[in-house]
């Protein structure tokens, strides 16, 4: 009789080397999700909103929020560039890391297209300049007389950001004589604001709605096409006689190049509903953001439009970043 103990231990070693190959189901470990800027401001908002909600919409996920500031949003998008593309990296980029940059930074350590695989984009938010509540600028027009005649100070979130380009447009365009005050983000930008230090600031929406409302800053004019019916008193960009300062903020989940189809169809599945959900849309209108949906395709699409649009902005401005 023929020995079956070789056929026995295949029997039994076979199974277990197919279940020691199969992939892990996606996620098995916590998710980090890469954020090129400090605590506190609204990206910052935007992200840990998501990643609560997500561990909530996957179950047995965990998604954990990593702030990598510096260097105007490189070092933690480049860090995005860099990690395995095995799922458990995901960046939140917006149009200054995954447009603007390519423009303003000469050596720009990163591929905007080629080093990242389009998720979703999630949202998209107004830009508003402010001053302080005891600015005597009432208007966008006070503010430029006074930069005319005076000179002033402007705030930024940091050199190359969006409020830098929208900010330096408006003083370019008006022929201001100006001072551009840099800081590592917008919450410093906004403290300062507020307490007189800094004339002017264009900030996101978000970052300064409560304190608009709550009288601390003034908004002198808003990015949006109409005015906002919480604040029926402040103009759009367009009504105070500045359209070319209606340049709105988007944000977007990047892996990196190669991340796992399987990964990407999955998120896509899953946001559309998260961000449409009751809660999620209230907590991002209470933030001033708009949701602003599209799926893998048509985000790779817009970005590619936004890489040729910022080109020209930044253009106009003259604005580079020395790497």
């Amino acid at each position: 009789m023929p020995n079956r103990r070789p056929l026995l231990a295949a029997a039994l070693l076979f199974p277990a080397l197919a279940r020691a190959q199969a992939p892990e189901p996606w996620p098995s470990r916590p998710v980090r999700i890469l954020l090129a800027y400090p605590p506190g401001g609204s990206t910052d908002v935007l992200a840990r909103a998501l990643a609560e909600r997500l561990a909530a919409a996957i179950p047995g996920s965990n998604f954990v929020v990593e702030n990598r500031p510096g260097g105007a949003a490189v070092l933690g998008t480049q860090v995005a560039a860099q990690a395995a593309p095995d799922g458990y990296t995901i960046a939140l980029g917006n149009n200054q890391t995954h447009a603007a940059n390519a423009a303003m930074l000469r050596d720009l350590p990163y591929r905007p297209v080629e080093d990242f695989t389009p998720i979703f984009r999630l949202a998209e938010v107004h830009h508003a300049l402010v001053v302080p509540a005891n600015s005597p600028a009432r208007t966008l027009a006070d503010l430029a007389e006074r930069g005319r005649t005076q000179g002033i100070t402007y705030a930024s979130s940091g050199v190359g950001s969006a409020s830098h380009v929208i900010a330096e447009s408006f003083v370019r365009r008006e022929g201001l004589k100006a001072t551009h005050v840099p800081y590592r983000g917008g919450a410093q930008a906004v403290t300062d604001t507020v307490g007189g230090v800094v004339d002017a600031f264009v900030s996101t929406w978000p970052q300064v709605v409560t304190l608009v409302q709550g009288g601390r800053l003034r908004c002198l004019g808003i990015g949006a096409p109409a005015r906002l019916p919480e604040l029926p008193a402040v103009p759009s960009f367009a009504e105070a006689g500045a359209p070319y300062m209606a340049v709105d903020a988007w944000f977007g989940l990047f892996g990196p190049a190669r991340t796992p189809a399987a990964v990407v169809e999955k998120l896509a599945a899953v946001l559309p509903g998260l961000l449409a959900a009751p809660e999620m849309s209230a907590r991002l209108a209470s933030l001033g953001f708009t949701a602003a949906p599209m799926g893998p395709a048509e985000f790779a699409a817009f970005q590619k439009a936004e890489l040729a649009r910022w080109a020209e902005l930044v253009a106009l401005t003259g604005i580079r970043i020395e790497g």
